[in-house]
């Protein structure tokens, strides 16, 4: 029988998790301060005065375009990794390009905590549709396969009507891939006449919209979604509850405004910011560009973690009004001008043929005309300015909203 819980880590108190956090955290920061690409922006930490969460908040983040720049000048890993790239088990290129190592010890990217919460272990057999070449997804959940003692097909993508043949003769269990490409795979075994023994899938990478959840589930697989990327490993992940997505225990989950560090209130919408408890690769705040929130309460299924609402969006809103760049960080810096500003957002139009830009600022009062040369000196256009009272504007994470139609 399997044990309903990868381990004890998912089940822990709070108290305990924040005792144990205080004991990772500043070995982590002490890690990463050794390491050339922390030279600068740690180098006045104290490891040991970075014990929680909130402590976090004092450091800046990093954002994977400056990962890419320290890349270019000191390759591979631009000096963010504790090993050197012959010592790694594979080193791969995403789009950018940016390299990322990986290891095959200790289930390196934690994705056995996500198969175990979808029911998959020994007598599996994982069709992995995740791409090998280059990228690292496959080798991600061949590795979390190896870790819960699954067999696993390396069918990778494309070439749907061998995938369909291939989970036939082998006895496939599991899918693992994108969401969509599972019903590719499925009308295709309809199509041949075949019956494919999947009855669990585990899918990430895109979008799983509750239409295709409910297509499967009329097929009898459960589909449970993860959220990992190449530089973190596992990062949230669903159990069979299927509320929320359950923050992963090597990894702190901080929620902040985009374009900044500064932590939103709870439940908002802002960037998930990750940093990562892996001893090879410490990335401290690491800025993943994606949007989400944080959920009250735990899980129903037992797992205490907290959860957060999965993906709702990009925080990079970067903006082009009258042929000038907007950017998230912008925004950011005008409200930092003025210590009577909440927080602002920036509004793009279009007027006939023209681009307008509208800038929504929190504050006391109404007298737009005391923050016009910031926001020209800051935002190098000039616009029309409201003023709006103290939390009034939307909390959906947006600091640049584009209005503009264009068809």
């Amino acid at each position: 029988m399997v044990d309903r819980y990868y381990d004890a880590l998912e089940t822990r108190s709070a108290d305990q998790r924040a005792a144990d956090l205080a004991q990772a955290l500043p070995r982590q920061i002490a890690r990463a301060q050794a390491l050339p690409g922390y030279a600068e922006t740690l180098k006045h930490v104290d490891p040991q005065a970075i014990t929680s969460v909130a402590d976090l908040a004092s450091l800046p983040v990093l954002r994977k375009s400056s990962l890419g720049k320290a890349q270019a000048a000191q390759p591979p890993f631009g000096g963010y990794s504790v090993k050197p790239a012959a010592q790694f088990a594979h080193i791969f290129q995403s789009p950018g390009p940016i390299y990322e190592p990986g290891g095959i010890d200790r289930d390196w990217w934690r994705i056995g905590r996500v198969l175990h919460a979808a029911g998959i272990g020994p007598g599996d057999i994982v069709q992995n549709c995740f791409g090998y070449h280059l990228t690292p997804a496959g080798m991600i959940f061949e590795s979390g396969a190896r870790a819960v003692g699954a067999a696993v097909l390396p069918a990778g993508t494309g070439q749907t009507e061998l995938q369909v043949t291939a989970a036939r003769d082998i006895g496939s269990t599991v899918y693992a891939g994108t969401p969509d490409y599972l019903k590719v795979i499925l009308d295709k075994a309809d199509e041949m006449g075949v019956q494919l023994a999947i009855t669990k899938a585990a899918v990430g990478g895109g979008a799983l919209f509750p239409s295709l959840r409910q297509d499967y589930k009329d097929r009898g697989i459960l589909c449970l979604q993860s959220y990992a990327t190449a530089d973190l490993g596992n990062i949230a992940y669903e159990s069979p509850a299927m509320e929320g997505m359950i923050a992963d225990e090597h990894v702190v989950i901080e929620i902040v405004t985009p374009g900044t560090g500064d932590p939103v209130a709870p439940g908002e919408v802002g960037e998930v910011v990750v940093t990562t408890l892996n001893p090879d690769y410490p990335l401290i705040r690491f800025a993943t560009g994606d949007l989400s929130a944080v959920m009250d309460g735990i899980s129903p299924c037992g797992r205490t973690n907290m959860r957060i609402k999965g993906w709702m969006g990009r925080a990079d809103q970067t903006a082009k009004i009258k042929g000038m760049f907007i950017r998230p960080e912008q925004v950011a810096a005008l409200v930092a001008k003025h210590a009577e500003i909440v927080k602002a957002r920036v509004i793009a139009r279009r007027e006939g043929d023209m681009d307008t830009m509208t800038v929504q600022v929190e504050a006391p009062g109404n007298d737009g005309s005391a923050y016009a040369r910031t926001v020209a000196d800051v935002l190098k256009l000039k616009g029309v300015i409201e003023v709006v009272a103290p939390g009034s504007l939307p909390k959906d994470g947006l600091v640049i909203e584009d209005q503009r139609k264009y068809d």
